[in-house]
């Protein structure tokens, strides 16, 4: 490896974010500028570009995103959060709760973070707030738990990080030491993306029990009604069934992912414009707009951060940084500790997409070299970006509900940080017992 390749590669790339440029024109920039560094011919750069984009796994990323749009658009994504609702009752913080819920469940149709914290939050907000809960508080459980979109499957990162990992091989002296490691597919992470996230909501459950506790927020006066339980799961029957076709297709081996995705499109435009007739021309083309501009910002980055992590690969600079992690220290727990913290400071300033392009040839290896599993490694990596939702100064899901609740992002910030303490805990009881991630794809026979 040249001994200047990590200065040019990282300086540049850093250098131009500190000027304001786009993160997709920082990393083409950058690797561009180490190409010519280092004698390659940069029409080099465009053929790795292209074939980024020839996989089929990623046919799934802008199917699963016309998907979560199109459940919007359809009403399917109101009647899930009306199911929620319905089991607040008389509890403690139990709207909150239902917030909470209402997040999870919205998760397993849309796959994106900010879109399940406005969906959530246009209307759990507004009730939150009815009900005497502080419009901050409000606001900051909507924007903690729409961070559990990304981790609750189908997601939209989980997709990203398995086209990332799949041409990545452990490093030899990872396997003579380790034995041989499990392949990444994307199914086997939504699988094991599903008890992880259960595992994070408990801890934002958790949480804002006893935040409520304290601040007295008390339930509703009406009794936990199962008929109106009942009458809400009646209404929202086909919206209730969209994540068991889709997760229950995928979890089968019925269809694949990218399949799922396409299924997912048909179903939604099947219940909502035969079923609950509410998907009409306006909303289908609004949909299809959403879908292109996101596809085509994703797209635009993966172009750049695929030759950006494969000038990495091919000079061994993940192996150098491997090398230097695993000369500090080979505890793992220490280890865990030095990639989570690092995950959360990058989480806050990066976007979560562009993250996991990046950091993936970068951090893999030296999970590798730790014996860690690498479908466990990136559904730690997940649940862990996804706190860098609620953390300023990125932090889209403050945005959204701030815009919502009309409370400012500094105060919904601090009202954030004892739910960004739940998750974080969460985090580190996933790492340190994998099983969590891996129970279930291993018993499913992946």
């Amino acid at each position: 490896m040249d001994s200047y390749l990590i200065e040019i590669l990282f300086g540049a790339f850093f250098g131009l974010l500190v000027l304001g440029a786009p993160i997709s024109v920082a990393l083409g920039i950058s690797s561009l500028t180490a190409m010519l560094y280092l004698g390659d011919n940069p029409i080099k750069m465009v053929q790795m570009a292209w074939s980024s984009v020839g996989s089929f796994p990623l046919m799934a990323l802008p199917a699963f995103i016309l998907a979560g749009a199109l459940m919007e658009a359809a009403g399917l994504s109101r009647r899930l959060i009306n199911v929620a609702e319905s089991l607040a009752g008389p509890f403690t913080g139990g709207l909150s709760a239902a917030t909470v819920m209402a997040c999870l469940f919205f998760g397993a149709i849309s796959g994106s973070g900010p879109a399940t914290t406005a969906a959530v939050g246009m209307l759990m907000i507004p009730a939150m707030v009815r009900q005497g809960y502080g419009a901050g508080y409000a606001a900051s459980v909507t924007a903690a738990a729409g961070g559990l979109g990304i981790i609750i499957p189908p997601s939209i990162p989980m997709v990203i990080y398995g086209i990332s990992a799949m041409g990545m091989q452990p490093p030899e002296a990872a396997v003579e030491a380790h034995g041989m490691f499990q392949s990444v597919s994307i199914s086997k992470l939504f699988i094991a993306g599903f008890l992880p996230g259960v595992v994070m909501a408990g801890g934002l459950l958790t949480m804002n029990y006893i935040r409520c506790r304290i601040r007295g927020f008390h339930g509703s006066s009406e009794p936990l009604s199962v008929r109106k339980i009942l009458e809400a799961c009646y209404h929202g029957f086909w919206a209730l069934l969209a994540p068991v076709v889709i997760l229950g297709g995928i979890y089968s081996g019925f269809f694949t992912p990218t399949e799922a995705a396409i299924v997912a499109i048909f179903y939604t435009l099947f219940v909502g414009a035969v079923i609950y007739r509410e998907l009409n021309l306006r909303e289908l083309i609004k949909s299809l707009d959403t879908t292109t501009w996101l596809a085509g910002r994703v797209l635009l980055v993966l172009f750049t951060a695929t030759v950006f992590g494969r000038i990495l690969v091919e000079n061994d600079v993940p192996g150098a940084i491997a090398g230097g992690i695993l000369s500090l220290t080979d505890n793992l727990y220490l280890i865990w500790a030095m990639v989570i913290g690092m995950l959360l400071i990058i989480g806050m300033f990066m976007e979560t997409l562009a993250a996991i392009m990046i950091l993936v040839p970068v951090m893999l290896p030296v999970a590798y070299m730790m014996g860690i599993d690498p479908i466990h490694f990136g559904i730690v990596m997940i649940c862990t970006l996804s706190v860098g939702f609620q953390t300023p100064p990125l932090g889209e899901n403050l945005f959204i509900a701030s815009g919502i609740s009309g409370v400012s992002i500094e105060r919904i910030s601090l009202r954030a940080i004892p739910f960004a303490i739940a998750s974080i805990t969460a985090i580190f009881i996933i790492a340190i017992f994998p099983e969590i991630a891996l129970w279930l794809p291993r018993l499913m026979g992946y």
